[in-house]
């Protein structure tokens, strides 16, 4: 469940959701523990930032695995932000809103 703010992205828009953004891209699945946790996180934080130039969303890997494969996501939660659509710093496992925020303005 994504917040009003957290973007769905899919396999379909996903290039067109990030261009010329910065993003933060959480892949997750439905029956990950940690993905459950850190959800609502993104959530927040989607909301804390909903006045900047940010995408920040969801990727369910399940229904989008040409994404997560592009990506090389093999664990999960795992966070990318994006800068017009370059890697810019991965995470895995769950993190809290503040390091997310700080990479996010860094970048």
């Amino acid at each position: 469940m994504a917040g009003t703010n957290t973007v769905i992205f899919t396999d379909a828009s996903f290039d067109d959701q990030i261009k010329g953004k910065v993003s933060l891209v959480d892949f997750w699945a439905v029956w990950c523990g940690p993905c459950r946790q850190q959800g609502p996180i993104i959530d927040r934080l989607a909301e804390q930032l909903k006045d900047k130039n940010f995408v920040i969303g969801k990727l369910d890997v399940d229904s989008n695995p040409k994404t997560a494969q592009q990506f090389g996501v093999s664990s999960i939660p795992t966070l990318v932000v994006l800068k017009d659509g370059k890697e810019v710093k991965r995470f895995v496992g769950v993190q809290d809103a503040d390091t997310l925020k700080k990479v996010l303005e860094s970048a």
